[in-house]
């Protein structure tokens, strides 16, 4: 799923908000999250997950075109480590993963 399509299907499931309106707040919630790492900060999101910034030093790496061994500096790179709710969720046995998913669709159906 792409950003454009979770602000799709969030607009659908509250039809009281504009598809603007949900956009500017995914906006806002996505560029917080962007501000938070950038200052160096842990942004927790209970039940999903965690987002940090780890650090990477310096590497040789190799020119894919020619192998020529190429000097990578020491950089900052994001990392992401799900929540214990999230990682129940996506290990739980397939039956109730489907039955969740069917029941999710039964009641974006109802709502239509």
């Amino acid at each position: 799923m792409i950003k454009s399509e979770l602000i799709l299907r969030i607009a659908a499931q509250n039809p009281h908000l504009y598809e603007r309106d949900v956009e500017a707040v995914m906006n806002a919630i996505l560029g917080r999250i962007s501000d938070a790492l950038v200052a160096g900060d842990r942004v927790e999101l209970r039940g999903f997950g965690a987002f940090t910034v780890k650090a990477r030093a310096a590497r040789a790496g190799r020119n894919p075109k020619t192998g020529e061994a190429v000097p990578v500096g020491d950089k900052l790179v994001p990392a992401f480590k799900t929540g214990k709710t999230m990682q129940a969720r996506l290990n739980a046995p397939e039956a109730s993963a489907l039955a969740e998913i069917e029941a999710t669709a039964h009641r974006l159906l109802r709502r239509s």
